[in-house]
């Protein structure tokens, strides 16, 4: 009893700091920055900030006898997609909600929060089963996914605005990894076959969509030990990346095509100009927007906002191509354990992590940064943090899968069709929200999210 209540008291602080911390993405932002929505796959600050206090309102506070939502209308306004809880707002037209007021979403908060507080510290004195504090872990990681989503639909909606406005004023963090001349090469890393173990083996959180884990075989392999950098990618760019068909899968080159694409999301050219950072190697043809507003392309960066249109081709013109995920967790699990890989006995669950450590959203920079030293020799940089990896892994169940229970069970089974999946998180992930098993998703086409790529080969 004494130890569930330590679990408990430790979620209610956990529930303050991720609750904070989204509103601290959001310091800056005036009314207007909040309700804008860029396209349909975006979604504006406001509603993000209700959507994530619909779900503790929903599936916490509204299993309990009695209690009353804050708005008999917000379970319409601010429902995503669970179609079994009920009718739903247009997605693309959540920008044109200017009622409810940027004000009163706030006080929507702050009504859950206080509600909220009172529930958990109710379980810190054992009045409430397990699964109630499981739902809130859903709801707490549930939030951590917006507020990466809150980072990268600002960015979007940013860019559309001629004045490429900065949201986080100031400069951004200095950068820690790699100098001039450094990152010219890359090295591969190498795996050798094997029966693997995949998935997440049970003892912290984990979404379903990581479960069960289970026994693959993994042919010999060879992995870049980091991310492609913008400097290698714009090799690819000048060497017609973009006009040549070959590259190309069939709807890769029809993005290309109908999107006009010349270079990633958010790469823009500029007059020629002489470089002023003595220090760092700059492209002269390109500037990016960020977070921060326009910078200097440096071409020691991962390169970021890519389709897995674009890192399958460049994959392909490098004379290599993408990892598979049971290729990329073989080899993310083995660097966190201290190993080169996982040990080929190990039974489910004995691949522990380590402490993770990278470039992630608490550090406040939100746009990857050149890598640095290799923890170790031998061992990969960059796995964990600055940009999503694309893998050539369709989103399909693992073997055995089987959806959480109730309304839940709608967060990730039913999307498991015409997705990519993407490892490691990126700088606009917070570091307590991923894992090396961690799968998200997108399709094939999309760049908005902090997208970027690793090579693999075959042995």
């Amino acid at each position: 009893m004494e130890q569930a209540r330590c679990v408990a008291s430790g979620l209610r602080a956990r529930y303050d700091a991720v609750r904070a911390f989204t509103e601290s993405l959001c310091a800056t932002l005036c009314p207007e920055d909040h309700v804008v929505q860029s396209m349909p796959d975006a979604s504006p600050v406001k509603w993000h900030l209700a959507h994530t206090t619909w779900f503790f309102e929903t599936f916490v506070l509204g299993e309990r006898a009695g209690y009353a939502p804050f708005h008999p209308q917000f379970g319409y306004l601010f429902n995503s997609y669970y179609v079994s809880v009920g009718e739903r707002h247009s997605r693309p037209r959540r920008g044109v909600l200017s009622r409810p007021t940027v004000d009163e979403t706030y006080r929507y908060r702050r009504h859950v929060d206080e509600r909220m507080r009172e529930l958990l510290d109710e379980l810190a004195a054992g009045r409430h089963a397990d699964d109630l504090a499981f739902t809130i872990e859903v709801g707490l990681h549930h939030e951590q996914q917006h507020q990466e989503l809150i980072l990268t639909d600002l960015k979007h909606a940013m860019a559309q605005n001629p004045l490429r406005p900065a949201i986080f004023g100031g400069a951004p963090p200095g950068r820690r990894g790699g100098g001039a001349g450094e990152l010219r090469n890359v090295d591969y890393l190498d795996h050798a076959e094997g029966v693997r173990w995949v998935g997440h083996g049970g003892g912290a959180f984990a979404f379903d969509n990581e479960a069960p884990r289970h026994r693959v075989f993994v042919g010999a392999f060879a992995l870049a030990e980091r991310p492609v950098t913008c400097g290698e990618y714009l090799a690819f760019m000048q060497d017609g990346g973009y006009s040549r068909p070959e590259l190309w899968l069939s709807s890769g080159w029809d993005a290309v095509v109908a999107n006009r694409w010349e270079a990633p999301l958010y790469w823009e050219r500029r007059e020629r100009r002489e470089r002023h950072e003595r220090h760092e190697r700059h492209d002269d043809g390109f500037q990016l927007f960020t977070l921060h507003g326009l910078r200097e392309l440096d071409a020691d960066e991962p390169v970021c906002h890519v389709s897995h249109y674009e890192a399958d081709a460049y994959a392909r013109w490098a004379g290599a191509r993408l990892p598979t995920e049971a290729e990329w967790e073989t080899a993310a699990q083995g660097a966190l354990a201290g190993a080169e890989e996982v040990p080929r006995g190990a039974a489910p669950g004995e691949a522990g992590e380590a402490s993770i450590e990278g470039n992630f959203a608490e550090r406040g920079r939100y746009h990857p940064e050149p890598a640095g030293a290799p923890s170790r020799p031998g061992a990969p940089r960059q796995l964990l943090g600055d940009v999503w990896e694309w893998t050539s892994s369709a989103y399909a169940p693992y073997p055995g899968f089987r959806p959480w229970s109730g309304a839940l069970g709608e967060y990730n089974g039913k999307f498991m069709s015409s997705q990519l999946v993407l490892r490691g998180g990126s700088a606009a992930t917070p570091a307590s929200h991923v894992r090396a098993t961690y799968r998200n998703f997108f399709p094939p086409d999309a760049r908005w999210q902090l997208s970027g790529v690793r090579l693999a080969r075959d042995l």
